[in-house]
């Protein structure tokens, strides 16, 4: 029995440790991945969860600020903004839809916003966040095994059409509140009235501003024109508040940072210059513990009123320019629908000013279009034949002391061209290059353009023999001078220009196409043509903007935080000999002897003028009418001003009308810009 006994003893002591051991190794195990797990967590993706810890604890609120400010060249401010007390509301956490509704109601019993045309789904939306018409709806339809989507959905379509629930005006007035509230970004602050607020309104609201989560009084700013409001068909416009982004570019926009109900701008200078004048919001560090629970804010960020943008542009020429070009367009002129005007600066690209206007022939109605100046595409004329014969020039088919032709009436494939004052040949005279820029032959430049093509003139050849490359040669001439390329202006919109048919069929318009009667171009690139001629075969990219400037501490212009610099898009390779012939005859356009210069009364601007006029046979609504143009330059030595202009689809009986608004320009140059600058 003992040894039994003794026996079992033994063996139940054997099996202890056994025991102890398995329990040390399953406890060790488990020990060693609960090791590997926290090293999984914190050492290989330790950043990305602390990330996710701190993306739910910590959030950046934001807050607008004032847009940039527009001034001319000489300070004065264009475009400013104008405050206005504002009620506002910040979405912060946990503002589900029967709070919204419930703080949109309070509020709309101390304000009335104005009238928008709320949609059938808007309305509805505000409808449903009340928990009771909630539930009313839910009783009477069917949402049995829908998801939460699919049930929200037919409460919707309940309401908008069942036609059984009345809105009244208060109903419509806390609508339009509750959906500013429903389209606000979480954190980010909106204006739900910012515009003729009431004193009896900042008063209530005030006072009843804990019964209101997110409500706040506040400012908000609008744009203003101190100089009237003439300069805003260059500076754009921008987006209210009520409107928020533009519906195509809200992925885009909201990818910057923007709110679907944030002011942007929408065109011209305010769209172009957008990133600069937006500014910087205001930054406020929010901490959320427990869900939804604020417990702390901390400003991060004070934000950065908008950049300043300064203008090449002088306020007040710019507002004689306006005025010149209206005139010019005036009277009921026949089949007129326009005219614009380039001032540039040749040696920089500064635009000093542009001004348009378009008519309506039917009525005499003008309304301003000074961005017609870069869009409106137009015959020109014979404005363009400097660049024909610095094209041949580099061509080469003639030379500064070999360029003699006599200009005769050209007939091929049957049809006869001829210069204005040689119709049937009785005046055939031999010209140079200069000559023919003073008298502004047709028959000269249709000589070029043969030459340049290979072709041998004789009476009635067959001119289409030598194929539509002639289009190539001549128009890639042009557009080294900018005629039929974008100029590269500082303003969305530009417009290339617009080609005529130039197949096998159309070669004979390339004679055309030589003394500017075929092509259309925008008065923006007449003027950087002219202003490549005038410095000595630099084609310089215009600008508007000369300056972006801080703010200083007085609220105006402060330091430069960029300048705009001079930028070449290509030089002319023509010589110094071939350069001086051209000038020489845009000079002899105006101060020449020739009884057939066209510019004649120009001679009577001092500073001298340097220019060549143009005049293109149009049609107008099967109307024949003519377009006037003109590109000019002065002082004729020392060129410190480019004038271009266009008058498109006058009265055939129309001869001066380019050379009067010129010589006005003019006038109105010196005694406001360069008189000025001088001072």
């Amino acid at each position: 029995m003992k040894e039994i006994f003794h026996h079992q003893n033994h063996h139940d002591q054997s099996k202890i440790p056994f025991r102890l051991n398995f329990i040390f190794v399953v406890v060790g195990l488990l020990f060693a991945v609960l090791i590997g797990q926290l090293a999984y967590l914190q050492v290989l993706n330790g950043p990305q969860f602390r990330a996710e810890v701190n993306r739910s604890d910590n959030t950046i609120k934001t807050g607008n600020v004032q847009r940039g400010m527009i001034y001319d060249s000489q300070g004065r401010l264009l475009v400013g903004n104008k405050s206005h007390r504002a009620i506002t509301y910040t979405k912060n956490f946990g503002q589900t839809p029967s709070k919204m509704y419930k703080t949109a109601n309070r509020l709309s019993d101390f304000i009335k916003v104005p009238k928008a045309a709320l949609t059938k789904r808007q309305k509805a939306d505000y409808y449903l966040a009340s928990p009771a018409h909630s539930k009313a709806v839910m009783s009477k339809i069917n949402v049995n095994k829908k998801s939460e989507s699919q049930t929200y959905n037919r409460e919707l379509s309940y309401v908008k059409n069942s036609g059984k629930i009345h809105f009244t005006k208060k109903m419509k007035n806390a609508a339009e509140i509750y959906r500013t509230m429903n389209g606000a970004y979480q954190l980010s602050t909106t204006n739900i009235k910012s515009s003729n607020v009431k004193g009896k309104e900042l008063a209530e609201v005030g006072e009843h501003l804990s019964e209101m989560l997110g409500v706040h009084v506040g400012t908000s700013w609008s744009r203003q024109y101190p100089q009237g409001k003439s300069i805003q068909t260059l500076a754009g416009t921008v987006s209210s508040e009520k409107a928020g982004l533009p519906s195509g570019e809200v992925n885009e926009l909201t990818s910057e940072g923007y709110s679907r109900n944030d002011s942007v701008g929408q065109s011209f200078l305010e769209q172009e210059y957008e990133p600069a004048l937006r500014g910087t919001k205001s930054q406020t560090q929010v901490r959320v513990m427990g869900g939804n629970k604020v417990s702390s804010e901390v400003k991060k960020y004070g934000g950065k009123k908008g950049d300043n943008l300064q203008l090449t542009i002088n306020g007040k020429f710019q507002k004689q320019l306006q005025r010149l070009v209206k005139q010019a367009d005036q009277g009921g002129v026949g089949e007129s629908n326009g005219a614009y005007a380039v001032v540039m600066n040749p040696n920089n690209g500064d635009i000093i000013g542009m001004a348009g206007v378009n008519r309506k022939p039917s009525s005499g109605k003008e309304t301003p279009n000074d961005l017609g100046a870069i869009n409106s595409d137009i015959v020109m004329g014979s404005v363009v034949k400097g660049a024909m014969v610095s094209g041949a020039f580099m061509d080469h088919v003639i030379t500064p002391t070999n360029s003699t032709m006599e200009d005769k009436p050209i007939t091929t494939n049957g049809t006869t061209k001829y210069s204005w004052f040689n119709h049937g040949g009785g005046s055939d005279i031999p010209v140079t290059a200069s000559d023919a820029l003073e008298v502004s032959s047709n028959s000269y430049m249709m000589q070029l353009a043969m030459k340049e093509a290979h072709f041998h003139y004789h009476y009635d050849g067959n001119f289409d023999a030598v194929g539509p490359s002639i289009f190539n040669t001549l128009r890639g001439y042009f557009n080294q001078f900018g005629l039929g390329v974008k100029t590269g202006i500082d303003l969305p919109g530009e417009t290339t220009g617009i080609k005529g048919p130039s197949g096998p069929g159309d070669v004979q318009q390339a004679l055309d196409e030589s003394f500017g009667n075929y092509d259309a171009y925008t008065t923006i690139q007449l003027a950087q043509y002219m202003s490549t001629i005038a410095n000595g075969g630099y084609r310089l990219q215009p600008h508007i903007v000369k300056a972006i400037r801080g703010t200083g501490h007085d609220g105006k212009l402060g330091r430069v935080e960029y300048s705009v610099e001079p930028n070449v898009l290509n030089e002319i390779p023509m010589t110094a000999a071939e350069r001086r012939v051209v000038k020489d005859g845009l000079y002899k356009v105006v101060h020449g002897t020739n009884p057939y210069k066209t510019g004649i009364s120009l001679d009577q601007i001092h500073p001298e003028v340097s220019a060549k006029t143009g005049t293109a046979e149009t049609y107008f609504h099967h109307q024949k009418t003519v377009t006037l143009s003109l590109a000019s330059f002065a002082p004729s030595n020392h060129p410190q001003v480019v004038v271009a202009l266009a008058i498109p689809n006058l009265p055939e009986s129309a001869e001066t009308n380019n050379i009067n608004l010129a010589k006005e320009i003019y006038k109105a140059y010196w005694a406001d810009v360069a008189a000025k600058s001088q001072a």
